[in-house]
């Protein structure tokens, strides 16, 4: 259903919008320049588009077509084409422009140019050609987000050898399981790095790492923490040759992973001239990136977004680096770092924006941030009110575009354009080039409505495909199993009326932690280590606005008990065979998991539970092994409910005795269990006595009107509604009749709730004289929990 207009915080003046690439591209080329006329004509003619992007941006030599198959899984993208990523960054610039400025908790700010950079990729280049580095080969870099590795990213990419990296992070396991795969024929890995004011030796790790790779020829280390840098004697001379192998458009550029929930971590691939040509619009006609323009992103080499900050180095803008806790001493660190930095365009995660702002961080206070002039958000849905923070902290005239894509295609396919306005809650249109839609379960495009991110027409940043998957079974399974032939991102996605998309979270049981990826089948390989755990479940559960909530759940040997000690081991081991960003929010026993017949743990069906939706619709009983092992999840929902709801609630009063006045003993039954004697006294809020003694209240008619409505703004608190907009598929998971003493009927609440916050679409009816209206927003911070 149509939605109200959110509030309108942002509009681009005519000055900016004359002066941004996208206008000189429409101009240029006798296009729309009104977008969602660009946007209709870029995915009707493809094939125009695309070659509109090659020619525009000048990208070297010629092809034969420009689609020669247009059929997914295996479009067939510029024939007869010879790119190179690198060399399209690296040729024709000016040595002595700056191209990075970096820094990091070791080093303060500094700047390399041009010349220094490509100096420092041939001499790289050299370095692996004497390790035997050539076409086709991989190169594995275990390296921070420092500027070192970029050079190495470009001199292996030059060669047409194939780049993928780990941040330092990563566990062993979690490494091994990663690279093993590619099967590199060098290792790059740093000795080090620092975060939060530590010191971290990453020198075992290496060593057990290159211990596992199969056909590893070679180990090179970078000396981080005691600066000395690359190892004695790999760096070629400085006057070594710089040049770019003209290499097929669908030449492997690098591997990057997303893991789904079976199996190891998917190595997907990306060609050069996919990535070439979708880089080159992104970050010139999306982004806006410009001569004189400082970039900055906040991620480490273990996040797509750091290829894509690589990417802002194809425009004339630069770049800004940053290794280490976005959060020391202090989360004022990377504004200043912005202010220092003369950033124009800071991209962070909405998760740091909602820390920033319950911090009570003032980025502007004290600060110089004259020259930013705009924000990018990522790795999560941006809450409204994370989005009005950016406007109060940062004024008016701040272009704020929240940008949502992938690790599959390293890039954003809805998001910013800097020639729309900004509403408070969306992102503001489909990319170029992108044929993006909502679909429902039968594969019928919605507008207004939530479902599943479909992309129905190929584009260049596809996978080219995944590494050792010789048939494509795990490509096809992972993307278009469900629609054959269109591609099923795995969010969800609602596209309004006015060409704006929400983003409402993953649709799948993928771990999705600050934009990082990781199938939970990594997260068990971690925890199983420990003897004392028999069985495991991890779901990944989102909130709008901050970190997602990720319980684990642990079935325990005889006679183990889940105190301290054994949470510290179980956190410890995933934080080390994973990484830091994968450690449960909390870990709780359970009894079983549940489980399919063919014994496949119920990830997906837990997942819908614990966002609200009803056990029966959630899952086949008889598809079950053990249907029993549902309920627990379904009772945890209700006491995490019941706790939200209460606590707190009528302080002057004794709840119970009123609840059990108005008749809601008999009718506020939910899911099969009394909520006043059992789940009450389960969520350990008042004992079974205070209970008791609330049943013989008696006459409430002094509170009658305060307690009716302080019970429906708390259930409104905990539902977490937001203009009235229903997260997901709209399931009916409550509905009850609530009568007060004065005769007023409200005969239907209608609780309407998925994909990971509760939202609400109420409408109390009233039976006389009285109407009710529900507030417009209530904050995040009554999410269920």
């Amino acid at each position: 259903m149509p939605h109200a207009v959110p509030k309108q915080l942002w509009t681009p003046s005519s000055e900016r919008i004359e002066r941004a690439q996208i206008t000189a591209f429409a101009h240029a080329h006798g296009l729309p320049t009104d977008y969602g006329e660009l946007w209709r004509w870029s995915v009707a003619d493809i094939e125009r588009f695309w070659a509109l992007i090659w020619s525009h941006f000048d990208v070297a030599g010629s092809y034969d077509e420009v689609l020669a198959e247009r059929s997914m899984p295996g479009a067939r993208w510029f024939p007869g084409a010879a790119v190179n990523y690198a060399g399209h960054a690296l040729a024709g610039r000016d040595p002595d422009a700056i191209a990075i400025r970096h820094a990091s908790e070791l080093r303060g700010l500094e700047a390399c140019g041009w010349g220094e950079l490509a100096t420092e990729t041939a001499r790289i280049r050299a370095g692996l050609i004497a390790a035997g580095v050539g076409r086709g080969d991989r190169v594995a870099a275990y390296m921070p987000n420092i500027l070192a590795t970029i050079p190495a990213f470009f001199a292996t990419a030059s060669l047409g050898a194939v780049w993928s990296s780990a941040a330092p992070e990563f566990g062993v396991r979690s490494v091994v399981d990663r690279f093993a795969q590619i099967e590199p024929k060098v290792l790059l890995a740093v000795d080090g790095y620092r975060y939060g004011g530590r010191d971290f030796d990453r020198s075992a790790e290496v060593a057990a790492i290159a211990s596992g790779l199969p056909g590893l020829g070679r180990t090179v280390r970078y000396g981080h923490l005691d600066g000395t840098g690359w190892q004695e004697g790999f760096l070629g001379p400085a006057d070594a040759e710089l040049r770019f192998e003209p290499l097929p458009f669908d030449h492997p550029l690098w591997v990057l992973y997303s893991s789904g929930t079976t199996g190891l971590p998917k190595p997907i691939v990306h060609g050069h001239g996919g990535m070439l040509l979708e880089h080159l619009k992104k970050m010139n006609l999306h982004v806006d990136a410009r001569r004189g323009d400082r970039v900055f992103w906040f991620t480490t080499t273990g996040w797509m977004m750091w290829n894509f900050l690589v990417g802002i180095l194809l425009t004339e803008a630069e770049i800004v680096l940053y290794d280490g806790s976005p959060g020391h001493p202090g989360l004022g660190r990377l504004w200043q770092l912005a202010a220092d930095a003369g950033v124009t365009t800071f991209g962070t995660s909405a998760s740091f924006i909602s820390s920033c702002m319950k911090a009570g961080v003032e980025p502007a206070a004290d600060r110089d941030l004259s020259r930013l002039e705009a924000v990018g958000s990522t790795g999560s849905p941006l809450a409204p009110e994370g989005f009005d923070w950016i406007y109060q902290q940062l004024g008016a005239d701040t272009w704020l575009f929240s940008t949502s894509g992938g690790t599959d295609v390293c890039t954003a396919f809805v998001g910013g354009v800097p020639t729309l306005p900004v509403y408070e809650g969306e992102l503001q249109a489909r990319a170029l080039g992108a044929d993006l839609h909502a679909f429902g379960p039968g594969g019928e495009d919605l507008v207004g409505e939530v479902g599943e991110l479909v992309l129905t027409q190929p584009m260049p940043s596809m996978p080219v495909f995944f590494w050792g998957d010789e048939d494509g079974h795990r490509l096809r399974e992972s993307y278009f199993d469900t629609y054959p032939g269109v591609w099923r991102h795995g969010d969800w996605i609602e596209i309004t009326d006015r060409g704006t998309a929400i983003i409402y979270g993953r649709s799948d049981s993928t771990i999705n932690r600050g934009g990082i990826r990781m199938g939970t089948s990594e997260i068990y390989r971690a925890v199983l280590s420990l003897d004392e755990i028999l069985d495991a479940l991890v779901v990944d559960v989102p909130r709008e606005g901050e970190e997602s909530w990720m319980p684990l759940f642990v079935v325990l040997a005889d006679g183990v008990e889940l105190d301290a000690g054994l949470t510290g081991r179980i956190a410890a081991a995933v934080r080390e065979q994973c990484s830091p960003r994968h450690v449960p929010s909390e870990i709780r026993a359970i009894a079983e998991v549940p489980r399919t017949l063919s014994g496949k743990a119920l990830e997906v069906p837990v997942k819908r539970i614990l966002m609200g939706t009803p056990p029966e619709r959630a899952a086949s009983r008889e598809s079950l092994a053990n249907p029993a092992a549902l309920d627990y999840f379904a009772e945890d929902l209700i006491r995490r409910g019941v706790r939200k709801i209460f606590a707190g609630c009528f302080s002057d009063y004794d709840p119970w005795g009123y609840l059990i006045a108005q008749g809601l003993d008999d009718k506020l039954r939910f899911l099969g269990f009394d909520v006043i004697t059992y789940y009450l006294t389960s969520a350990d809020l008042f004992t079974p006595e205070q209970i008791a003694r609330g049943r013989d209240f008696g006459n409430l008619d002094p509170i009658k009107d305060k307690a009716l409505q302080t019970l429906v703004d708390n259930w409104m608190a905990v539902t977490n509604g937001v203009n009235g907009r229903p997260i997901g598929l709209h399931v009916d998971v409550l509905s009850w009749g609530l009568k007060s003493a004065q005769g007023h009927n409200f005969r239907k609440w209608a609780i309407l709730g998925q994909a990971g916050n509760w939202f609400t679409q109420v409408q109390p009816l009233a039976e006389k004289d009285r109407s009710w209206r529900v507030p417009r927003r209530l904050t995040p911070k009554s999410t269920v929990r």
